[in-house]
């Protein structure tokens, strides 16, 4: 450790730059649901490329200012209509005149966008372009664990070392190709069914506004139509954020460039404009998956974690495979507009999950799928409303609708209702939902966000699901209810922040006899101080009660995160102390980490956690960041089960990156 601390002083000596301050403002959205559902890694991901390659105001469109998640359809077109008029702006502090933009938006809006050159560059660049004006960023990320896990010693067929690469090249927002290769713990590397390298690699390009040809994905990418009731392998927002965008619909392509190894498609996707009013989008994929197969030979579960750790895992690995094809065809006129959406997938092997429960009655079977839908929208500067009506190949229905209203420059309403067949059945779905998946649930959510000043703010949501049929842990038709309270004052260099969020949800007892509802309590408390231009501290405090059948668990944690900044250093340092009766009472609390890595781990048990990162610019072109973090456990000899095991009672790992552009 004293070695560690010689290296950590050594950094701090190195010129450095400030990054990632836009997930300081991104992480308000995000509850502990949207944690347990992967939604804020795969956001961060995608945000991530837009922050390096932002949008340039006075050469923008309103399609590319849809990409922005965060951004609702008013605010979209308060922005065009805007530019509309005063083009070109001078400065982004112009962004005060669109009234549809709150501070809020604002604050984070400048991370995204700049104020940059009116000329439009040429439509087809010269090779003498693409050389003089391109940029070239290459990215190494290795993860070191100061502890060994039981499938380290027996077990995995790999080293103990997490680590990826990434190279990408870009040339303003027209054109992107890069390639990330990626390895987990413990999977192989150059040896067995890796012989190649890496467990996985992702290659694309993108090219957008060539003539008609508004954008071609090559490689992999993702693709979202709608609100997402056929397709959507792109992030699907939390309850939170929903409220954020009021509830905007969105067709999108984007290349897959992070390391994840699910949620994309494999081949070719495009958009092509028809005319003023037309535009048509079309794909093609195809590309090996993993499976858990039947003795048959006949698919039991699709897998989606990307782990090929163990002889067992590495036989899954690619033994299924799936082609998809599918296509969008949209009207616009204004603020009006109408797609028609179909998408087919084939495996080639049949699906067959297990009939041995209730919930799996209406789970996905066979070899092809098929999905259709509407979706549709209209919105002024007041209201907007958007909705997608979608049936699969049985006929099943699935359909969602929003309603929101602006009444005012600082009042905002939203309502949403949705409604999914339990027979309803999509393999890329991925909408607004309480379940796990766009099936067999019937709910409706409102929610208000409120500003009266520009220093307070309140906003929350209430959301009510029922679930006819039998679900996972709950043998019986069942309900939920989540709604959330957030008020925050903002004065001079204080910000005080505080959140209430009540969940309630069903499932069996123990004896399977009777159906019990299992109710949390969630507040937090954030108190923000910027001491001065180089020094923010952030205090937070958690508390959790789990009640069920009359027992409660609890949990609590209080943080502390300091970050030290000047031009050529940041230093960011964090400390929590935690003690929960179990796992349900886990808690979580945001930790700020190095680009493409999001942290926002839960804790349960007893003990402190405690973090530093540095990071530094090493002259123009090279980029070091480095974190160390430290889990210590009070009530355990040993961390989690398994081959994850760990026979200590804590755990450290340093994360190092270096970047490199030129």
């Amino acid at each position: 450790m004293k070695r560690l601390a010689f290296f950590f002083l050594l950094l701090f000596t190195l010129p450095a730059v400030a990054q990632n301050d836009w997930q300081e403002a991104l992480r308000e959205w995000l509850t502990a649901e949207d944690m347990e559902e992967s939604y804020g890694e795969e956001l961060m991901e995608q945000l991530e490329e837009l922050v390096l390659q932002p949008i340039n105001l006075n050469q923008t469109s309103q399609e590319e200012l849809e990409t922005l998640p965060f951004l609702t359809a008013q605010q979209v077109e308060g922005l065009i209509e805007y530019l509309d008029h005063y083009h070109p702006i001078r400065s982004l502090s112009e962004l005060q005149m669109v009234s549809t933009l709150d501070y809020q938006t604002r604050r984070l809006l400048q991370y995204f966008v700049v104020a940059g050159d009116e000329r439009q560059p040429s439509v087809w660049p010269t090779m003498n372009d693409l050389l003089k004006d391109g940029n070239h960023h290459f990215t190494a990320t290795g993860k070191i664990p100061f502890y060994e896990r039981e499938g380290d010693r027996s077990g995995y067929v790999g080293y103990k070392y997490r680590h990826d690469v990434r190279y990408q090249y870009t040339y303003g927002r027209r054109i992107k190709a890069g390639l990330t290769a990626a390895q987990d713990a413990g999977e192989p590397f150059f040896a067995d069914k890796n012989r190649w390298g890496y467990d996985q690699y992702h290659y694309y390009v993108q090219l957008r506004d060539f003539g008609r040809l508004e954008e071609l994905n090559l490689g992999h990418y993702r693709v979202q139509m709608g609100l997402g009731l056929v397709m959507n392998t792109r992030f699907q927002l939390g309850k939170l954020a929903t409220l954020q965008t009021m509830g905007r619909s969105q067709h999108a392509l984007s290349a897959h460039s992070s390391r994840s190894a699910n949620s994309h498609l494999h081949g070719l996707a495009a958009t092509v404009r028809l005319s003023r009013h037309w535009r048509v989008t079309a794909f093609a994929s195809h590309q090996a998956i993993d499976a858990t197969l039947n003795d048959n030979g006949s698919a039991r579960t699709l897998l989606y974690s990307g782990y090929h750790r163990t002889p067992t895992e590495l036989e899954k690995k690619h033994n299924t495979q799936e082609t998809d094809l599918g296509a969008s065809i949209g009207w616009q006129q204004g603020t009006l507009h109408l797609h028609a959406n179909a998408v087919y997938t084939h495996y080639d092997r049949p699906l067959e999950p297990l009939q041995n429960a209730l919930y799996r009655t209406y789970a996905a079977q066979g070899n092809d799928f098929m999905n259709t839908s509407l979706d549709y929208g209209w919105n002024n500067r007041r209201w907007a409303f958007s909705g997608e009506t979608a049936v699969n190949k049985q006929g099943a229905l699935a359909t969602i609708h929003t309603i929101s209203a602006r009444l005012s420059d600082q009042l905002s309403l939203m309502l949403l209702h949705r409604y999914y067949d339990k027979r309803y059945t999509a393999q890329h779905a991925n909408s607004f939902r309480e379940g796990s998946s766009v099936q067999n649930e019937h709910g409706i959510y409102v929610g208000g966000h409120w500003q009266p000043s520009r220093s307070w703010l309140v906003q929350g949501y209430a959301d009510y699901a029922h679930f006819n049929w039998p679900r996972y842990l709950v043998s019986a038709a069942s309900d939920a209810f989540d709604a959330l309270l957030s008020a925050q004052y903002t004065k001079k260099r204080w910000t005080w922040n505080v959140r209430y969020h009540l969940h309630l949800k069903q499932h069996d007892n123990d004896a399977k006899t009777l159906i019990v509802n299992q109710t949390s309590h969630r507040l937090r408390m954030v108190i923000d101080w910027t001491a001065s231009e180089t020094l923010t501290l952030r205090t937070q405090g958690d508390g959790v009660i789990v009640n069920e059948a009359g027992a409660n668990s609890r949990g609590l944690m209080v943080g502390q995160q300091a970050r030290w900044q000047q031009r050529w250093l940041k230093v960011t340092g964090a400390l929590a102390w935690f003690r929960s009766d179990d796992y349900d009472s886990r808690l979580y609390q945001y930790e700020p980490s190095t680009s493409y890595d999001f942290s926002f781990p839960a804790y349960y048990g007893h003990g402190i956690r405690y973090a530093l990162m540095a990071q530094a610019d090493i002259g123009r072109h090279l980029a070091l960041a480095v974190k160390l973090g430290v889990t210590n456990y009070f009530d355990r000899t040993t961390i989690g089960t398994g081959l994850q095991q760990i026979d200590r009672s804590s755990q450290a790992d340093l994360l190092v990156q270096i970047g490199y552009k030129f």
